[in-house]
């Protein structure tokens, strides 16, 4: 694998990393297992939703013609309808239903009067409606919400809440979806340890758990490979055992420094690379390469930088694993409540906090923006896009703002 000679622009590095995944083969599993992936199919409805009209309101089932004579009209009550119940009568003129909010439309009936807008004849069967209202008016019509046979969900839907309960309407238990990526992660340096190990001369690892974490809630299977020694011959035994998975992380041994053997054990493994650095802060010496149909991505060993490009790295290459359609981090405008200055050349992606104010979301960037302590990225809500061209932001400058998903 031969260096790379420019750093990668931040949209050309994630273009090529998503060129290297696809979604994973499907699977049926049931609808609980499948919040938060896309279908891997389209799905057709199975039932008419409703299954006939329906009122959308407590009030009374009317022909809504009788009512364009001056008001108010007085109308026989000859049934009272309940959501569940089947109506025994047919709306005649000169009489009305009175109706629960989903309980089915009677024959002869095209619209509901409200409740609130009508009177109830004292000691008579008998309704006074008090406006007038046309055919539809607070009617539910059979099929609104699908039709049986037609396409109810098409493939690469994201199955949030409420796309499963339309499934769950449909009788539905199971849905087809992509299998959720595996993923291996591998932390290395000698510096490290883990949490219930004796620390002396050592810090505890923080980025597996947190990388772990971070893919569960991006919707993977994560495996924590322990922590690889500073040779080559470490690094590349633990990176052996890691063949297999869908996705491999890394963190840290990217760099050029005389302990920076990740690189080199991937080759060695046979890996092709296909880019190493990025112009972008925090996350330079980000690295992408695959074997098989396994995709190896080298992240940072800063704690903070290995969370911001899996933000822009790693979530939007396992969306795709899962099937979106949509992958690219979201993007909402703001307003800079500060000053930003950098050299121009690297993209800054600063953590920022944000608060709602006059009728716009303003963000103001964290006192500190260090790459090595996981604690500057703690109260963040926001990464703040500091385009690589640009030096200097200024106070009410409009800003380009990723909503982050690390937070609670």
């Amino acid at each position: 694998m031969k260096e790379d000679a420019a750093l990668l622009p931040v949209e050309d590095a994630r273009a090529r990393t998503l060129a290297l995944v696809s979604p994973l083969p499907p699977e049926w599993v049931r609808l609980e297992e499948a919040l938060g992936r896309a279908l891997a199919e389209d799905v057709r409805a199975q039932r008419t939703l409703p299954p006939w009209d329906n009122s959308a309101m407590d009030g009374f089932a009317v022909r809504s013609a009788e009512l364009s004579a001056p008001l108010p009209v007085r109308l026989q009550v000859k049934e009272t309808i309940y959501a569940g119940q089947t109506p025994r009568r047919e709306v005649q003129p000169g009489t009305c239903a009175r109706i629960m909010t989903g309980a089915p439309l009677p024959p002869g009936a095209d619209a509901v009067v409200m409740r609130e807008r009508t009177q109830e004849v004292p000691g008579d069967e008998a309704v006074d409606i008090l406006e007038a209202v046309g055919p539809g008016h607070f009617v539910r019509p059979r099929g609104e919400d699908a039709r049986e046979g037609e396409v109810l969900l098409p493939r690469g839907t994201p199955l949030g809440i409420p796309e499963l309960g339309l499934l769950v309407g449909q009788g539905m238990l199971t849905a087809p979806v992509p299998r959720r990526p595996r993923v291996a992660i591998l932390s290395t340096g000698d510096e490290l340890c883990r949490a219930d190990a004796p620390t002396e001369g050592r810090i505890v690892d923080a980025n597996a758990p947190a990388l772990s974490l971070a893919v569960l809630r991006a919707g993977g299977v994560p495996s924590v490979l322990g922590i690889a020694r500073d040779t080559l011959e470490d690094v590349y035994q633990h990176l052996a055992a890691a063949q297999g998975y869908d996705l491999v992380l890394t963190s840290a041994g990217m760099s050029v420094g005389e302990h920076d053997f990740v690189r080199e054990a991937l080759e060695k493994l046979g890996v092709e690379r296909d880019f190493w650095r990025v112009a972008i802060k925090p996350g330079k010496p980000l690295a992408v390469g695959r074997k098989g149909g396994t995709v190896y991505i080298g992240l940072p060993g800063n704690p903070t930088s290995s969370l911001v490009t899996f933000e822009l790295f790693v979530r939007p290459a396992l969306r795709r694993m899962l099937g979106h359609g949509e992958v690219e981090p979201p993007r909402v405008s703001g307003r800079l409540d500060g000053e930003l200055r950098k050299p121009e050349g690297l993209a800054h992606y600063v953590r920022v906090t944000s608060t709602w104010r006059d009728g716009e979301l303003w963000v103001k960037p964290l006192s500190t923006q260090t790459s090595g302590a996981l604690r500057s990225a703690a109260s963040a809500t926001h990464l703040l896009h500091f385009p690589r061209t640009s030096s200097r932001l200024a106070t009410g400058d409009r800003v380009e703002l990723l909503p982050l998903s690390w937070g609670a």
